[in-house]
């Protein structure tokens, strides 16, 4: 059924369970060294999760945590749904993984899993709770703005062949579409 549907299935040693990524979403996976930040894995989830908040809140909509459940989530007439999931790793206290923030997800692929290993819960895209289409490019630029408030960064805008030659990536197929980096 899965091949029927072209979905992969990919194991990872992230934390957070299940989780499905796929067109409509912005999944960022940073890479920092919490050394020079905070070495607190609770604080650096918490800032994650403020980042897709405020992102939320420019559109208008309040987001919120949920007491027990990581992520950013919304109160719609069908309960308190995630619109942002994450699932992090640290090794010697550098990041990896990170979110994924539903814009305009196709949510029928969610019905698949058990998202995040938390049964009973929905998940929603940001079109969905506005009942408009949302620009990606703009959703885009709002979460990589709060990132840059909450981690106090300043963003640097890349091409692909600028980030793979920043990376010494030999192919720039291999560069996922990034468009900022910290």
């Amino acid at each position: 059924m899965l091949q029927e549907l072209n979905v992969e299935v990919h194991s990872s040693d992230r934390g957070g369970d299940i989780t499905y990524h796929g067109p409509g979403q912005i999944v960022g996976y940073p890479i920092l060294d919490l050394a020079e930040h905070r070495r607190d894995i609770r604080w650096y989830v918490d800032k994650l999760e403020d980042v897709m908040i405020r992102a939320t809140g420019d559109f208008g909509v309040a987001a919120k945590r949920v007491e027990g459940q990581h992520g950013a989530w919304v109160d719609t007439a069908s309960g308190e749904q995630k619109i942002g999931a994450l699932g992090v790793h640290l090794s010697r206290w550098v990041t990896s993984h990170g979110f994924a923030y539903n814009v305009s997800t196709d949510l029928r692929c969610f019905d698949l899993i058990v998202p995040c290993g938390i049964a009973g819960k929905g998940v929603i895209s940001l079109e969905r709770v506005l009942g408009r289409a949302v620009s990606m490019d703009e959703a885009r630029e709002r979460i990589a703005s709060h990132f840059a408030a909450v981690f106090n960064r300043q963003l640097e805008h890349v091409t692909r062949e600028q980030l793979s030659e920043l990376l010494g990536s030999p192919r720039e197929t291999s560069v996922s579409a990034l468009t900022s980096i910290a």
